[in-house]
This record gives C-alpha cells, structure tokens and sequence, in this order.
C-alpha cells in the first residue's frame, strides 16, 4: 500500500476555469476501464511542456513537441492508458496522429492544436480505433469538476490517484492551481515526470510559463526516483488558461510572480512525492538532503547517487542500518573534487559519519530505531558551499518485483 498517501478527496479539488476534463472506456488493456481522458482548454489558453530525453521517446511525446512548436494555442489533450505507443516507429506516429485528427474533428479545432499521450506497454500497436471510437463519449462527459476521475483514469501499476490543488491571492485576484499526475514504476525522470497535468486560471506569460514548466520540474518531478529507469513517455505539462483576470505574470522579480512560483512548486511537489509513496510495491518513504553544496548540480548528483542505489533500497526495506553503502554512493557521485574528510551523514537525528568515517557517538541502536520508520530522512552535508538539493525515493520490496515480473500478464 503507498506508504502514508492520503486517499484522494474530490472535493478538495478546485476546478480550473477553462479547464473541462472527460473520461470514457476505451478497453485499451482492460475490457471496462475507464482508460481515456480528453482535456478540453479554452480558447486563448496557453501550454508549456517538457518531455523525456529517452532517445526511444515514444510517438506521442514526438507530436507533442511538434505540436508546441507550430502552434502557440493548444486547445485540447488526450490521453490513454494501456499502451504507452513506443517502439512503435512510423505506424505509431500514424496512428497517435489519428486520435489528434478525430479529436480535432470532433472539437471543431485544428490537429495541431491537440496534444496527444500515452502509458502502458511498450513495443505494442496501439489500438487506435478503440480510442476514437471512445472519444464522442469522453466529450460528452466534459466537465470542470472530474480532476478526481481524470487521476483514477491514467493509473497503470498505481494503487492509488494523485491530485493536487492550491488557491492563492495574486494581485487581489484568487488564482487556483490544480493538478494530476501518475506513475509508479519506471521512474527516473530526466526532464519530466511519467505524467504529471497542471492547470492554472492564472495569467502568464508564455515565455514564463516554459521557464516555470523547467524550474518546477527540475525541483518536484525531477527529483524522484523509484527505480533508476527513465520512461519513454515522460511528459509534464503546465496549462495557463488566463480565466482568473489577474495582471499578466511577466516579471519574474514580481511579488506576484514568487506567490504563484511557490504555489505552483507546491502543487509538483505534492504530485510528485505521491509517486514515491506510491512506487511499486514501496513500504519507505525516504528524503535524501544534500545541503552545503558548491553548486545545485552538484547537490543533486549526490542526492540522486544515494536515492537510486539498489543496495541502499533494499537495505531500507529490511530497516538493516547498513549505512556503508550511503557513503559508497556519495563517493561515486559525479562530484570529482569533494573532499569526504569534511562531510557529515546524518540518518534522520543520527549524526552516522563524519572526517571521513564513522561518528564516534554513533550506534547501531540509535541506527536501527530511525530505520523502522516508513518516513526517513538521510542528510548529507558537503560543507563546501551554500547550495542545496532535495530527492525523494522509496525502497525497493519484494513486491516491486513481483509487480514488474507480471505487468504484460
């Protein structure tokens, strides 16, 4: 079960004027599932994204970073679970331009105004005609208020929904962000999250949106890991639909901008730690810290060298303090010049290590009791600068296996 996600309450979802969601059975993978979202945008709305950097990168992320370079106003998403659309070569293309088409169609806008995304197995043909044929009945159940079916629609190997949503006054003005995302396994992103929507009635800019797009990413959906393994179909999108009236966010030395900047990050966030709570068969919550940096880049290696090592995960999973293996990965991180006679490793209040070995005040005991929580905090400090980073992980059970053994079954 995700370790302490609390169960998802539509009601604590604000709708996002100008966003309408719908969802329909398309029988991708699953006779009856409800497996199809359409998201329709109201005219004037604009998009960012950021994708994976997988070289296999699957059909639909190729449409959509074509689509977000010939248009600058998108109208409307699609999204199908089932079949992630990958490996599928010029067939997959044609047929992820095919769902774009209908839905065009039926929406009376243009194909390039229609973003297309897919989840599941790779290396299938998708089974298009089941999705267009699902479309008209995704229309019809177009409404404000189904953040919380549009979350249940785009689980693969999730146990649970994630969704998230804020509200904040910008320039007296009460702007709502709210958001969906998912995954649970296949997660390493590089550039973006498996699949995380966030929509705003904010006004921005669109050249500050593309740059929030990043930023945020790089600090929420960037920053987790379940397995090491970056997704052909990783894709984030930030919607900006201009419907709550506020002056445009142009300025990024605004008060207005850092309000809705750190609202926005609280919303990824929250997404994306959902999918660590989540990941495959996780029974630990763990937040790496690497504080005392030269630079983020460099915190962020560390962090992330400590967050995606097997050895570590499954140590945690067996609440087995050995903590050994956290030095190993801090000393294989790209860091070419770090100096461990200087760092500290704390787990949770446990000062572990210090002058390049372990602390002298540090015992097994004190080890074993912070490695029996579900939550953990491991705390690394270079001291060798100012900067700082954070990653989220989980540990690695025998359920994950079992999960990932059986998934095309």
């Amino acid at each position: 079960m995700p370790v302490n996600l609390p169960e998802l309450d539509p009601s604590q979802l604000h709708p996002v004027a100008g966003v309408e969601l719908g969802i329909a059975s398309a029988g991708v993978k699953t006779p009856g599932r409800r497996d199809v979202l359409v998201m329709r945008l109201a005219e004037g709305s604009r998009v960012a994204g950021v994708f994976t950097l997988n070289k296999f990168c699957a059909a639909p992320v190729r449409l959509c970073r074509e689509h977000l370079g010939v248009r600058g106003d998108i109208r409307a998403l699609v999204v199908n679970t089932g079949n992630a659309n990958a490996g599928t070569g010029l067939d997959g293309l044609a047929r992820a331009q095919r769902i774009c088409d209908a839905l065009a169609g039926h929406l009376a806008v243009q194909p390039q105004q229609v973003l297309p995304f897919s989840t599941g197995v790779i290396l299938e043909p998708l089974p298009a005609d089941k999705i267009v044929d699902a479309l008209p009945d995704a229309i019809a159940d177009l409404a404000p208020t189904h953040w919380a079916e549009a979350a249940r629609a785009i689980m693969t190997t999730d146990v649970a929904p994630k969704a998230a949503s804020r509200q904040v006054q910008i320039g007296g003005k009460t702007v709502t962000i709210t958001g969906i995302s998912k995954g649970a396994g296949m997660i390493h992103p590089n550039m973006a999250t498996m699949l995380g929507y966030v929509a705003t009635d904010a006004t921005v800019s669109q050249a500050v949106l593309q740059k929030l797009a990043k930023w945020t990413a790089d600090r929420s959906f960037n920053s987790i890991t379940v397995d090491g393994d970056t997704s052909t179909n990783d894709s984030y999108i930030l919607i900006a639909t201009g419907a709550a009236g506020n002056a445009e966010i142009a300025d990024e030395t605004s008060a207005d901008f850092v309000a809705f900047r750190d609202a926005l990050l609280a919303v990824a966030q929250t997404l994306a730690q959902a999918i660590i709570r989540d990941g495959e068969g996780a029974t630990k919550f763990m937040t790496v810290n690497v504080e005392g940096g030269k630079s983020w880049d460099e915190c962020k290696a560390v962090g992330y060298a400590i967050a995606r090592s097997p050895l570590i995960k499954t140590a945690f999973f067996a609440s087995d303090p050995n903590l050994g293996r956290i030095l190993c990965a801090i000393g294989y991180s790209a860091v070419d010049d770090l100096d461990v006679e200087t760092l500290e490793v704390w787990l949770g209040d446990v000062l572990v290590a210090e002058k390049g070995g372990r602390a002298a005040s540090y015992t097994e005991e004190q080890g074993q009791r912070v490695m029996q929580q579900a939550e953990i905090t491991v705390t690394v400090k270079l001291n060798r600068g100012s900067e700082a980073a954070t990653v989220w992980t989980c540990d690695f059970s025998y359920d994950y296996v079992k999960i990932n053994a059986d998934y095309r079954s």
